[in-house]
């Protein structure tokens, strides 16, 4: 299976060469960012795609002067809701009637139920949610990125308030949560990449239950 052997291909790579990837292949992994599925369907975050080489130097002292993110080509935040309103909820809703096309009354029952339950949560609650909403579509970027051999860093090793004040995230309702650089790979400075990928075996990562 051609994704298999591209996730076995990928690694966290540790150091990058400075080429760009192209466009078309940047595209690909947005689009399958945005494809990504997530609770109700909220999209609860968004995404900022970083070229601006200033940008990154003032990204790369508050995320351990890691240097994929000054070498990458393209760094990717993925930024949260800050929490859930009203206003957020109806838009989504709103937005999947108007490209059906019709209302269904067992789907505005269903945005009733949302609406008299997130808002009233605690935000850091719902920031947690809205990110564990952002961390799918960051795996699916990952996947993207490898179907098309295109290297990738995870990125969770910075501050997130200091990358919020870069970006000013505050004044749009969100909070970052983890960030991907992507580029290609510098064989020569990365000592990871001649390294075996280790994983769990099957037994002890999969359990059946029949």
């Amino acid at each position: 299976m051609e994704l298999l052997d591209k996730l076995n291909w990928r690694y966290a790579t540790k150091s990058m060469n400075g080429e760009k990837v192209p466009q078309e292949k940047v595209d690909n992994i947005l689009e399958a960012i945005s494809l990504a599925p997530t609770s109700s369907g909220l999209q609860p975050f968004e995404v900022f795609v970083i070229t601006n080489q200033e940008v990154k130097e003032k990204i790369k002292p508050i995320a351990w002067n890691q240097s994929v993110i000054t070498d990458c080509s393209h760094l990717l935040v993925f930024a949260a809701w800050d929490t859930y309103t009203a206003d957020r909820i109806n838009k989504m809703f709103d937005l999947t009637n108007t490209v059906r096309g019709f209302e269904n009354e067992g789907w505005e029952n269903y945005r009733q139920m949302l609406l008299s339950s997130y808002p009233q949560k605690d935000a850091e609650e719902n920031f947690n949610h809205a990110a564990k909403q952002a961390y799918i579509a960051f795996s699916q970027a990952i996947a993207a990125a490898a179907l098309q051999e295109v290297d990738s860093t995870p990125i969770e090793g910075f501050d997130p308030a200091a990358l919020d004040e870069i970006l000013g995230l505050k004044d749009k309702g969100l909070k970052s949560c983890v960030v991907l650089s992507l580029g290609y790979r510098n064989i020569e400075n990365d000592w990871l990449a001649s390294l075996k990928k280790v994983r769990k075996s099957k037994e002890d990562l999969i359990t059946v239950i029949d």
